[in-house]
């Protein structure tokens, strides 16, 4: 697993400090046996948001990676690009809604 290594500035001189589960585009791409420039029309069309560094370079964190399994895993199922987007939105929803859900039976159980 390929580390983050970021500047931090000491008294006399920089030192690099890793950023834990922080991985590159090529590093998330080859994780899930797809190319850098699918990754980045996964990115393109919504389906990912990595976070950047402040010099604009993509990071990926586990849930990125997560995120990106499963968009592989739907496209060898044979779903194209705008239903994984579809997929995407409505498991957000839904999981949304469950911990709404979880909240209100949690204040009504106090009750």
């Amino acid at each position: 697993m390929q580390a983050y290594w970021k500047q931090e500035m000491t008294k006399n001189s920089p030192r690099s400090v890793p950023v834990a589960g922080s991985h590159s585009i090529a590093t998330a791409a080859q994780s899930v046996g797809v190319s850098v420039q699918t990754v980045r029309l996964y990115e393109l069309r919504g389906l990912i948001t990595p976070s950047r560094t402040s010099g604009g370079t993509r990071r990926y964190q586990a849930k990125d990676l997560a995120r990106l399994q499963q968009i592989s895993e739907l496209i060898d199922r044979g779903v194209n690009l705008a239903g994984i987007g579809i997929i995407l939105e409505l498991e957000s929803e839904n999981e949304a809604l469950r911990k709404a859900l979880a909240k209100q039976s949690h204040r009504q159980g106090a009750d």
